[in-house]
């Protein structure tokens, strides 16, 4: 079963050997009867396992070529374990231009918690490198960014944090497995919100790290069990931010339909990123599909398509992009992304507020940045919102 559109029907999936439901049935339940103390079949307490959740977390294995999958109840709290991982006076070298959640875990949550961190631009694999240092244990890597839609060379970030027998975790969010899968080119850990793509229809909260045993001994370097997927198995029900049975079976059901969706977000963004590029009042337009892109050969040799996520600059000030978010019809403006329905971002004001200013003028995340998260609506229809609502400026 070699083909990602088969996978997603079918990895991890069996007939319910209770009913034979072909549908993996909801376990809503706590705990399970034991015949004798500590003799059960498989499954004790739900925070620990649950039989729906391993379902999800075989299948999602598959997707991303993973020796292991394990979920948590949001994107932050998956992060958050991968932190657990590592103790006081640890470093971690992470991106200049991320999640505005995941800065702030780190900057103001994880710093607390007596980590260090260094924030480079990962495209100078120079600084990427002078950043290393003797107690640096993960290096932390979004690509594209969120949202200013830089890409980073996934197998050469993953050389220099293993030089220093360093783990590599790579926030694959924007892309989905059907679009890229940095396992496959040296990470070790991804991390999904599986909020967006991976669910793909805007209510269900939920994180995953999909694990890739390292090349190098992890001895007593990272806290835990044996294995660095035992580790982090160990930290999920040891901190216990699992989702719960309902939630994991409408994920089971949003990836049915994955590739089929991530072809029509593909297409649809890339028309649509097309379009902007020559809109006149669109100062420029980034989408690693677009022949003009920095990222665009990069895209190439390690995506297999160029995803959804539009950002572009109106040739505009604050007050004319707030005209532009507010006209919208099509587009809906909210937080989040990767629903069947195309929704529309202000970073600065909404996803990435908790970034200081100086931070977020230094990535070029200014006042006239639009996020676009393209849905599967009729391309045409979505341009015909956008170019109203521009000339409302």
């Amino acid at each position: 079963m070699s083909r990602f559109e088969t996978k997603v029907l079918h990895a991890g999936i069996e007939p319910d050997p209770v009913a034979g439901a072909v549908m993996t049935p909801i376990y809503q339940t706590s705990t399970y009867a034991q015949k004798s103390p500590g003799e059960h079949q498989g499954y004790e307490y739900s925070r620990t396992d649950n039989p729906t959740r391993t379902v999800l977390q075989t299948q999602l294995a598959a997707l991303e070529s993973a020796d292991r999958a394990l979920v948590f109840s949001s994107g932050l709290a998956s992060i958050d374990a991968v932190l657990n991982l590592l103790k006081v006076g640890d470093h971690i070298v992470a991106g200049d231009d991320l999640y505005g959640g995941t800065f702030r875990l780190f900057n103001r949550v994880a710093k607390n918690r007596g980590l260090e961190f260094t924030f480079v631009d990962m495209r100078d694999h120079a600084a990427v490198r002078e950043s290393m240092r003797p107690n640096t244990k993960l290096v932390w890597v979004e690509t594209p960014t969120n949202p200013g839609m830089v890409l980073v060379d996934i197998a050469a970030i993953a050389s220099i944090a293993h030089e220093g027998s360093a783990l590599l975790a790579v926030d694959n969010t924007f892309m989905s497995p059907y679009n890229q899968r940095p396992l496959e080119l040296g990470a070790d850990i991804v991390m999904h919100s599986m909020t967006k793509w991976l669910n793909g229809h805007s209510d269900v909260v939920m994180g995953a790290l999909m694990i890739k045993e390292p090349g190098f001994p992890l001895g007593d370097r990272y806290v835990g069990e044996n294995g660095l997927g035992d580790r982090l198995k160990f930290l999920q029900n040891s901190i216990g931010a699992v989702p719960g049975p309902h939630d994991c079976f409408l994920v089971l059901r949003g990836i049915k339909t994955l590739a089929v969706r991530m072809q029509r977000h593909n297409e649809n963004g890339l028309k649509i990123a097309k379009w902007l590029q020559s809109h006149p009042r669109v100062e420029s337009v980034r989408h690693p599909g677009l022949t003009t892109d920095p990222g665009h050969e990069l895209a190439k040799r390690q995506m297999h398509g160029f995803g959804g996520m539009i950002t572009f600059f109106l040739k505009s000030d604050l007050a004319g992009a707030r005209r532009f978010l507010e006209s919208l019809e099509l587009f809906t403006l909210a937080e989040s992304l990767g629903g069947v329905e195309s929704l529309v971002d202000h970073p600065a004001i909404m996803t990435h507020a908790s970034v200081p200013l100086e931070t977020r003028l230094k990535i070029g995340l200014t006042d006239n940045l639009v996020r676009l998260s393209v849905g599967i609506e009729h391309a045409e229809d979505l341009m015909a919102d956008l170019d109203r609502a521009i000339n409302c400026i």
